[in-house]
């Protein structure tokens, strides 16, 4: 099976996408890899479903990756006297560590580590910034604040402290306890919620202990403000516009997603685009034209991936919207201004030898017009640093490690293949041409690159390129 586009998609599973077919079916319309949303559904729930990814893998004999997201902190108020309060803009509200049931005058809080953080002049968002406070005055278990934006505010409506950074570790208890079940069961990708700094990423990364990568997500100001490094620690990043369009002003979320994007292209990190990308199917069977065009947008920017959440997790038309997606990422990409925006963005590569031999097989393959890249990859690194380039052609990330070919299907233009053990460059050539024939990318007739490191088995030693005849002799 070949996708006949660059960009992945990546599906949440969820009660509308929990059995065998249903999997199977979304596979068949589009969906590269699964997410498995920590947030909802207990861990058996989620094993089931790893259950039915594997087995499809071994029924269609292709390589599915899993993504794994992690809940993180969440902050929400305590429960009111009547359920529910309402406020009006210039009111004045209290908020403390007291436990009583709130009213329209106070409400409890019970996370001591926001009072910590707070400062007059900060603002606190309530229910998904429905609710807008401006702190007065603050200690260490209370805040006074003034009524910015008004509303009904319930039992434990989440917070959100946009303009502060929070002295909260991104991994609860409930989260590294996920974190180790989500490694158990074999999950390629694990997705960091509400990282702040690199050290978030580093904790991941030390528990993890090299089971899965790790991807940031990048919903706090506080991350944007610290991207490179955050990007710089990371093995990928997700751009999750949910919280990060509560926490800043929405008209900074599309330059902030278009800066997040080229950054990580520029750093060789995969990158996901998320949230309400066709929000609208989650109830109807067709988007709206915005949404065609933000999908659209993504895959304009380059983005490795474009993410469905509730559309495929909880809604009607998983299937649909997981077509729709498709369908639009394969039109865009075979428009002629798609290639030259990618192309406009693409950036200087790194200095170093594997990323040189990456660039020189782009460039020998579309001056030569070569029919693949083949690209040996033990650690997916070297792969990566191919999809880094976005080539015209095809890549083949050939890999004899299954859980390789599994982390790099989310990577842009990856067509992962595993391949037997090789030791010999001429081994190579031949498991190449063998692959690029069997998956239909080239005939007798074609010439293919290959880039590969020796001695084979030694992550990051990328340092042959070779241009093989598909029906004769390397040249």
């Amino acid at each position: 099976m070949r996708r006949r586009r660059n960009v992945k998609i990546l599906a949440t599973l969820g009660p509308s996408s929990s059995d065998y077919d249903q999997i199977r079916a979304l596979f068949l319309a589009g969906a590269d890899v699964f997410r498995l949303n920590m947030s909802h559904g207990s861990h058996e729930d989620h094993r089931a479903r790893m259950g039915h990814i594997r087995a499809l893998e071994a029924e269609t004999g292709r390589p599915i990756g899993v993504l794994a997201d992690l809940q993180g902190p969440k902050l929400r108020v305590g429960v009111f006297q009547d359920g529910a309060a309402e406020l009006k803009e210039g009111d004045a509200f209290r908020l403390d560590l007291d436990e009583a049931p709130g009213d329209a005058h106070r409400a409890p809080l019970p996370h001591p580590e926001i009072f910590a953080a707070l400062r007059p002049g900060s603002t606190l968002l309530v229910n998904d910034g429905k609710i807008r406070l401006k702190i007065e005055s603050c200690g260490a278990d209370f805040a006074e604040t003034r009524v910015e934006v008004g509303g009904v505010i319930s039992n434990r409506k989440g917070v959100n402290v946009p303009d502060v950074v929070l002295p909260l570790a991104a991994l609860t208890r409930k989260d590294k306890q996920d974190l180790e079940f989500a490694c158990e069961i074999g999950a390629d990708w694990i997705a960091l919620s509400f990282v702040q700094r690199p050290e978030d990423v580093r904790e991941a990364k030390e528990l993890v202990a090299g089971r899965a990568l790790v991807m940031a997500k990048i919903e706090k100001p506080a991350a944007v403000k610290d991207l490179e490094s955050i990007l710089k620690m990371a093995d990928g990043v997700m751009v999750a516009r949910g919280d990060l369009g509560v926490e800043m002003p929405l008209a900074q979320v599309p330059t902030t997603q278009k800066r997040i994007v080229r950054l990580a292209r520029s750093l060789g990190r995969p990158v996901v685009v998320a949230t309400q990308m066709l929000e609208s199917m989650i109830e109807a069977p067709t988007p709206t034209r915005a949404e065609v065009s933000d999908v659209a947008n993504a895959v304009f920017e380059g983005a490795d991936a474009v993410m469905l959440s509730a559309e495929s997790a909880a809604g009607h038309y998983p299937v649909e919207a997981v077509a729709v997606m498709n369908d639009v990422a394969v039109t865009v990409e075979q428009d002629p201004l798609h290639r030259q925006v990618v192309e406009a963005a693409r950036g200087a590569a790194a200095a170093t030898t594997a990323a040189a031999m990456t660039a020189a097989a782009r460039q020998v393959a579309e001056t030569t017009q070569l029919a693949a890249i083949c690209c040996f990859s033990h650690s997916g690194t070297s792969a990566m640093a191919a999809a880094r380039e976005r080539p015209r052609v095809p890549i083949l990330a050939l890999t004899p490690l299954l859980s390789t070919s599994r982390k790099l299907t989310l990577v842009w233009g990856l067509h992962c293949v595993k391949v037997p053990e090789v030791q010999m460059f001429g081994e190579a050539v031949a498991e190449a041409v063998r692959a690029v024939r069997a998956h239909e990318f080239a005939g007798d007739e074609d010439k293919i690159a290959i880039i590969a490191g020796v001695p084979f088995g030694r992550a990051g030693s990328t340092n042959i390129l070779r241009v093989a005849n598909v029906g004769g002799p390397t040249l």
